[in-house]
This record gives structure tokens, C-alpha cells and sequence, in this order.
């Protein structure tokens, strides 16, 4: 059925407007996300232009369908007990008569998993990878003037197919491009900045064309420099292109004092790349230009122009919580900034290519990122389906498609992110090496593993193969971009010297083998080395911070995740520094007095008789953030901070002064008797006060408190507002222990799309407006509408005091 609103819509857009800029830009990227069917389930003949869809639901992209449940024991633990199986989408349109003889393309920024296109019936492709971008030629197929209809079919039936939570659908950003015949190729502009100082700098600039008009001649290909609006460097080559062709234009500008990109100044050009025909624009490109220098050595560790910096990094995966794997980009954004926050300036996308979006934001925010491509190679991987490590595992996985499609991933990967200065190395693979999940070694039995007893088994992959896969893929990476190193993060890095999958790498990542650093170190002198995956404990990072050949960390994790969670209700990983809603948790505030040059102070509480040593890889400090015990019970009050003292005071009387100097596990702690009040601490630096936090004790629940992050959105359906719900009593103090079931309506232009509780057992539906709070809070999401208006978000609690937000949505 056609989509009568959308097809006038776009009608109208092309003819009285859009075909003249298409003649004045040359291409035009439309966002393609408004006004599809969806049917959850498979169906016969979907992909048919004249199939009857009236029935099928109506949504935007980007849409997550696991994520709406329901939560089930049917599922796999490793996925968050979600559903899979399969989706259909469909889209009608209509592109004038006028624009016969462009080209037309459909990007996907991303479709998990096993999509398949169809434009007007003609099968268009498939791509197992769900994390891949991909482009399809329209053109061939279609009907300009009328109606066309692109139907989508994307088949998770293997639901346990990962090791942690990965969405199912069309989660990603979808675009409809323009162009003339003569064109640029998709990803066909690859600038590399050259000799970088902050008083000069070159641009290398490869431009592909590709000519699919059938008629040869002379075409002029442009590139100009721009930042802030102003010109800082131009080049023009005009060249004799073939009736059908494929052809790189390679040019250079010379910049003088450039801007340099860092993290804390990440300044980025724009690169406008025109291609002309007898004065007509064919083509443009804008391309994000980041001029930095990057230099890795094995005894001083990384330089970033120049200047000696230590990875504070986190590992990230790429949902978040409610919102499933369809994030919007002011989502991503707010939980950059909070990464900001505590210090880091690392990110390792683990263990897939992540959103345009989200490497667009790291390129802007100045994060440096390890963009990783695979989890898994030829063999599959154990994925638990009853809980982590319980029962018998799944198979299922990426292994199953790695050698047909693993080369043409990897380069696709590759080209659409070798222009961003956010991109310091790529990495071709994450614990591979995992000692006998599957492959296996005779080393191992030489040598305890840190997350493994495992010994040498017959029955196994062996592990040599590993070397001459790594080579391959390493070669695949150089063919595309040789700017920047290559590395992966090992699980064993004593079987993967043995096999020479660790010589493969320009950089070598190790997780959870600090123990090894420091002898790896001097067998192989040339070896630069880092954290790829590292526990919470300050062991692991002193062991960067005291060593100057090693690079830095990447904590697992960040943000909790979706999946990769114990036994049912269990729907999630709790390893982050903050919580799937971004609350701190306990360990970000330690990491924050690591991390950050911006002066802090923490305290939380604890009973007197806790004891945080574990053992556990992944063991959190236990210091919560409330001031409500039994009267004369003795609690642990706990402090961290980056300054020289801290003074603890209980009801306004100092319990003493405690220097960091004098605690060597960078804790400061106190046991008191509790009494109902204030306790406050007030961290000094050469005396003077530089920062401090309080608790005070919490009364009854009474009310509920609502605020957001911003007051106005635009109305395009991307803008999202966080609205934060607290329950406090009647002073306003947060009721930590609180739970009660909060419902949110609206009215007015904008629409929830989810609400987050974070808590790990709560299985209640993540899409109705009703969820239960946890540690007295929730998060809303709300996103604008198409239309202009006053939108009013109410929350209320049975026996609470309701509480309202009021957002402006304007047109933009």
C-alpha cells in the first residue's frame, strides 16, 4: 500500500526544491528514516511491490525490535533474554520524472542481522554482518514518476548468536542518495594529513570516480579546505575520464599553522570535494578533516602530537539499556560527555564497527578510539544461553559467514572511517585467542591462564592457523589505509606468540595479563604494548601509569550492557562505571580520582565488616551513595579524591583529616557510629578547599522530582530529551532504597521511548510508560515529534506527590 503522505511529500520536496539543489549540489543524502511498515514474523511475498502492508505497523527508523520483548527464559542469557527471529520493513516513494538518468542509492548504517534489500520486487542483496554499513544501486530498478517500493528483510532466527546483546532490525540511520551518473564512489574520498606540526601540515587526497554515463570528457575535480567558513587551502586538476570508468584523482594541499585535533582542542576542518563538467557541479562531498599527529613506540608509549598521553580508556558496547541497539545520537552524546567527566579519553568499540553517529561525536568531543571489526573468525565462539558460563553453550555466530564475507567487512570497515581523526588503530579481533573457545596450543600447558585453567586439547581448532589469518587481515587494512597501526586485543598472549598472531600487529593489546607486561616487554623489545581489557582494580592501572612503554587501559566496561548476564531474570551486565540510565556508580567516582585533573571528592558508605577483596577480574568497590543506617550501628564511610586531604565531618563535627599520600589503595576511610543527619567531606589541596560532597539522612518518600536536560527540541523526530526522575522526601533528599512503580503520560509533540529503571532483574516491559524505580531513580526518554507545540511530561506514583517537565518542540 502506498504511504500516501510520504510520497506526496517527497514528491513535492524533489520537484520544488530538491531537483534544483540536486543541479546546484550535484548529490543530495536525504534521511530515509520516516513512514515505514513494519510485520514482525515471516512472511510470502514481502518483498512484492503490489503486497498488501495496510495491516503492518507504521514506525520510524531507526527501530530495535528485541528490545520490545518480551523479556523470556526461551531466550539467550547472552542477548538479555530477548527475542529475535524476523522482520520485514517496507518503504514506498516516489522520485520524479526529472530525476531519470541520476543515480540513486540506499545506505544502511547498520541491520542485524542477514538483511536482505528488494527495490520493486528485483533482488538487491544480502549481507549477513549486522554491524556493516552497507550501500545498494537503485537505479537500475527504478520507476521514476511513480511509485517504488523497497522492502527489507532481516532474519536473527539465531537468536543466540552473541556473547552480549545486538538488536535485531533496522537500528541504524537510513539514507537515500542522489547523483549525477559521473560520481563519487561511496567512501571515495580519503584525505590523509601528513607531516603534522602545529606550524605546518599536508593533506593527501585521493579522490575515486566513478563515470557510468557511457560519454568520455574532461572533468575538473576541486578540493578546498575550509574551517570556521574560511578558506585555508585550495586545489583544482582537471583529467580526461573514460565513457566508463573507475578512476583515483590524487592531490595534495600544503597548510600552514593548522588547528591542530586533540582531545582536549579536537578542532575539525571540512573538506569540500566538488567534481565539475563544463562549468556543472556533478558531485560534492563534505569530508571532517582532523589535522594530528600520531606516534606509537615500545619503550615510551603513544604521543599525540607530540605530547606523551596515556590512554584512559573505557570499553564500550554499543546499546543502551532501553533503547536497545537503536541509540539516538543525543543519547550517545550525553554518555560521551559523562566518559568526559570521569576522565577518560579512550574508547575501544567492543568488539564491532559501531554507529556513524558515534564516531562522528568522538571526532567532535576529541576521544581517540580502537574501531574494532570481529569477535570471532573461521570457529565460533561459546555463546551461553542459560547463563554466563552455565549449561551448554550455543554456536552460533559471525564464524559461520567469516570466510566469505569477513575480507569484504573488514575493507568496507575500513574505508568509512579511515578519514576520522577520532580512529588512532584498528583492531582485527577480540580474544580469539580465548585459550580452547575454541583454539588450542601445547604452550598452555605450560602456564596458568588469568581467566582460564585451560590445557592443551587434541580435539580442537589448533591455534596455528591464527597467525595466517592475522596476517591476512593486517594486509586487507594496509590495502585501504596505512595512516595508522594495527592491533588486537589477546586473551592468551602466550599462545598467541607461540602461533605468530601477536607478530602480526603493530600494537599488541592484552587483557587481563598485567602480569605479563613487564617480561613481554623485555623478550620482545620492539613490541608496543597496552591494556586492551582491564578489571576496576588500581593494580591494573598503576601498572600503565608506572610504566612508561605501556600505552594505557581499557576498563571493561564503560557503561553496563545489555546480555552477556547470568541466570534468568538477570537481563544484564553490571561491570560499567555507570549504569545502563549513565547514574555513577561507585567505581566511576574512583576512576574519576585516578583519571581526572578537574578536583573531586566522593564519599559513600558501607557496613564496617565489608571487604572488597574478591579476586574478581571485574570486582566494584562497594561505597554507596546514601546516609540511612540503624542509629549507633557502625558504617564505613569511604572517600576518594585527586586532592592532597580530606577532612570527614559528621553533623558539622570533624572526624580528622586524612592525607592520599598516607593510603596506598588511593581509599580514605573512616569507621563511625551512625547518627540521622549530615556526613560531609571537604577535600583540600595545600590547604585550601577544592571540592566537596555530602549525604544526609533520607525521611519518608513523598514526592517525585522531574528534571530534564534541556527545555527546548527541535521537531525533526531525532531531538531527545533525558528527563530525570528521583523520588525524595519531603526536603528534597533522594530516597535511595526506594521502588516505587512511576508512570509517565504526554501530551503534546513528542513520544517516550523508553523509560530505564537499570536495574539487573527487572524484566517489566521496557517500552510501556509504567517501570519500577531503582535505587530511587528512572530515566525517561522523550523524542520530539514533526510538529511544533508545547510538550508536557507528567510522572506519578501511587502515595507520591506528581511532578511535570514542560519541553518547547520547534520547527527547525
Amino acid at each position: 500500500m502506498i504511504n500516501i503522505k510520504t510520497s506526496i511529500f517527497i514528491l513535492i520536496c524533489f520537484m520544488a526544491g530538491c531537483t534544483n539543489q540536486l543541479h546546484q549540489s550535484g548529490r543530495l543524502a536525504q534521511n530515509f528514516n520516516s513512514d515505514w511498515t513494519f510485520h514482525k514474523g515471516d512472511v510470502t511475498g514481502g518483498e512484492q511491490p503490489n503486497f498488501d502492508d495496510s495491516g503492518w505497523r507504521k514506525l520510524d527508523l531507526p527501530h530495535d525490535w528485541s528490545i520490545e520483548g518480551p523479556f523470556s527464559e526461551e531466550w539467550a542469557s547472552g542477548t538479555g533474554y530477548l527475542p529475535a527471529g524476523i522482520g520485514w520493513y517496507r518503504k514506498s516513494f516516489t522520485l520524479p520524472q526529472t530525476a531519470s538518468g541520476r543515480k540513486v542509492f540506499v545506505y544502511f548504517d547498520g541491520a542485524y542481522n542477514n538483511s536482505e534489500i528488494w527495490l520493486n520486487g528485483s533482488y538487491l542483496g544480502k549481507r549477513p554482518n549486522g554491524y556493516i554499513s552497507l550501500q545498494y544501486d537503485l537505479t537500475p530498478h527504478i520507476k521514476f514518476g511513480d511509485k517504488n517500493v523497497l522492502a527489507v528483510k532481516v532474519d536473527h532466527t539465531r537468536f543466540g548468536d552473541s556473547r552480549w546483546y545486538t538488536g535485531s532490525g533496522i537500528y541504524r540511520d537510513v539514507k537515500l542518495i542522489t547523483t549525477s551518473a559521473l560520481h563519487i564512489k561511496q567512501w571515495g574520498v580519503y584525505a590523509v594529513a601528513a607531516n603534522v606540526t602545529s606550524s605546518a601540515a599536508t593533506l593527501d587526497i585521493e579522490t575515486s570516480l566513478l563515470n557510468e554515463s557511457g560519454t568520455a570528457g574532461d572533468v575538473t575535480v576541486e578540493n578546498q579546505l575550509l574551517y570556521d567558513g574560511k578558506t585555508f587551502g585550495t586545489t583544482s586538476q582537471q583529467i580526461q575520464i573514460a565513457a566508463v570508468a573507475d578512476t583515483v584523482v590524487r592531490q595534495n594541499l600544503a597548510i600552514e599553522n593548522p588547528r591542530l585535533w586533540d582531545i582536549d582542542t579536537p578542532h575539525l576542518y571540512s573538506l569540500e570535494t566538488t567534481v565539475k563538467q563544463a562549468g556543472e557541479v556533478l558531485d560534492k562531498q563534505t569530508t571532517p578533516i582532523g589535522f594530528r599527529d600520531i606516534r606509537f613506540d615500545a619503550n615510551a608509549g603513544f604521543f599525540l602530537n607530540g605530547r606523551n598521553l596515556k590512554l584512559k580508556g573505557i570499553c564500550m558496547h554499543h546499546d543502551a539499556g532501553g533503547l536497545g541497539a537503536a541509540v539516538p545520537k543525543d543519547v550517545i552524546a550525553r554518555r560521551l560527555d559523562l566518559l568526559k567527566e570521569m576522565g577518560c579519553n579512550a574508547i575501544r568499540t567492543s568488539h564491532n564497527p559501531f554507529s556513524s553517529d558515534f564516531l562522528d561525536l568522538c571526532d567532535s568531543k576529541g576521544f581517540v578510539v580502537i574501531d574494532e571489526a570481529f569477535d570471532e573468525w573461521e570457529e565460533s565462539k561459546n555463546k551461553w544461553i542459560r547463563g554466563w558460563n552455565v549449561g551448554e553453550p550455543g554456536r552460533d555466530g559471525y564464524a559461520d559467514a567469516f570466510e566469505e564475507w569477513a575480507r569484504q567487512d573488514l575493507a568496507d570497515l575500513v574505508l568509512r572511517d579511515r578519514n576520522r581523526p577520532s580512529v588512532i588503530m584498528w583492531s582485527i579481533g577480540n580474544e580469539v585467542d580465548y585459550p580452547n573457545d575454541p583454539y588450542t596450543h601445547p604452550i598452555l600447558n605450560s602456564e596458568a591462564n588469568p581467566q582460564t585453567w585451560a590445557k592443551f586439547r587434541k580435539d580442537l581448532p589448533h591455534a596455528d592457523r591464527q597467525g595466517e589469518v592475522a596476517r591476512e587481515l593486517v594486509a586487507i587494512i594496509k590495502q585501504y589505509d596505512a595512516s595508522r597501526p594495527v592491533t588486537a586485543g589477546l586473551a592468551s598472549a602466550l599462545m598467541s606468540n607461540e602461533t605468530g598472531y601477536a607478530d602480526a600487529l603493530d600494537v599488541v593489546g592484552y587483557n587481563y595479563q598485567e602480569f605479563r607486561y613487564a617480561a613481554d616487554h623485555q623478550k620482545y623489545p620492539n613490541r608496543v604494548l597496552y591494556g586492551s581489557e582491564n578489571g576496576m582494580a588500581l593494580s591494573a592501572w598503576q601498572a600503565v601509569a608506572e610504566n612508561d612503554y605501556i600505552l594505557g587501559q581499557f576498563l571493561w566496561t564503560g557503561f553496563e550492557y545489555m546480555g552477556e548476564a547470568g541466570r534468568f531474570p538477570k537481563r544484564h551486565n553490571t561491570s560499567g562505571a555507570l549504569d545502563l540510565a549513565g547514574n555513577k556508580k561507585t567505581e566511576f567516582y574512583f576512576r574519576q580520582s585516578l583519571w581526572s585533573d578537574e578536583p573531586m571528592v566522593y564519599i559513600g558508605t558501607a557496613p564496617s565488616d565489608e571487604n572488597e577483596d574478591s579476586g574478581n577480574l571485574w570486582a566494584h568497590k562497594v561505597a554507596e551513595p546514601h546516609w540511612n543506617w540503624q542509629e549507633g550501628e557502625t558504617v564505613r564511610v569511604k572517600a576518594f579524591s585527586n586532592c592532597e586531604a580530606v577532612e570527614l565531618f559528621v553533623n558539622d563535627k570533624s572526624l580528622g583529616v586524612q592525607n592520599m599520600a598516607a593510603s596506598p589503595g588511593k581509599v580514605l576511610q573512616w569507621d563511625v557510629p551512625f547518627a540521622a543527619g549530615t556526613v560531609r567531606a571537604v577535600a583540600t589541596t595545600g590547604g585550601v578547599e577544592k571540592a566537596v560532597d555530602e549525604l544526609r539522612t533520607a525521611g519518608a518518600a513523598t514526592r517525585l522530582l522531574a528534571e530534564s536536560d534541556v527545555t527546548k527540541l527541535k521537531a525533526n523526530k531525532q531531538d531527545v530529551a533525558h528527563v530525570f526522575v528521583t523520588i525524595v522526601d519531603d526536603n528534597g533528599i533522594p530516597v535511595y532504597s526506594a521502588a516505587d512503580k512511576i508512570t509517565c503520560t504526554i501530551s503534546g509533540p513528542a513520544r517516550l521511548l523508553c523509560i530505564e529503571d537499570s536495574n539487573p532483574e527487572n524484566i517489566e516491559d521496557y517500552k510501556d510508560n509504567t517501570q519500577s524505580a531503582y535505587s530511587g531513580k528512572l530515566l525517561l526518554y522523550l523524542q520530539a515529534l514533526d510538529t511544533s507545540g508545547t510538550a508536557t511530561v507528567t510522572v506519578s506514583a501511587h502515595g507520591l506527590q506528581s511532578a511535570a517537565v514542560i519541553l518547547n518542540v520547534d520547527v527547525p
